[in-house]
This record gives structure tokens, C-alpha cells and sequence, in this order.
């Protein structure tokens, strides 16, 4: 089993401690790259690949895990979009 795999289990197992790195290797996979909106985007960082849906996650400070909305959401992009 690879590491997009490996991932995509975790993910669906709803951790307590899947990180925004997590995250951000996992979209990699599936063709998305992360697109700062500038100077001020601050902490929201936006996700977007080619004829894929743009995901907007806030990036968690000072702690490194999402929390589980943001897992919910992140599962239900996927799904919608036919990746998971």
C-alpha cells in the first residue's frame, strides 16, 4: 500500500490527529496545490487543481490538526468530486 493510500485510510478514519501537512500531501495527490491568496490571506489557505472544486481550509495555530468539521469537510469535497 503507498502513502496515498495510506492517507486516504487515515483520513477516512477520522483521526484526532490529522494535520494540515496531512492535508496538504493528500490534495497534492489528487492533482490540487495550495494558491495563497497574498499578503493577507492570513491563516485561510485555498486549494485548487485543474477541473477540481477549490477547497478552502484554515490552517490550525498554534495547534497542527484539524479539527473535525474541517476533516468533514475535506471528506465530503473529496467525495463530491469523485476522489474518495
Amino acid at each position: 500500500m503507498g502513502q496515498k493510500e495510506k492517507l486516504i485510510r487515515r483520513l477516512l478514519s477520522g483521526p484526532k490527529d490529522f494535520t494540515f501537512e496531512e492535508a496538504e500531501e493528500l490534495l497534492g495527490y489528487f492533482g490540487y496545490a495550495r494558491s495563497n491568496k497574498g499578503k493577507t490571506s492570513g491563516s485561510r489557505v485555498m486549494f485548487v487543481g485543474q477541473d477540481l472544486a477549490p477547497i478552502l481550509l484554515h490552517k490550525p495555530h498554534p495547534r497542527k490538526e484539524l479539527l473535525d468539521y474541517q476533516l468533514k469537510q475535506l471528506i465530503d469535497i473529496l467525495t463530491e468530486e469523485g476522489l474518495l
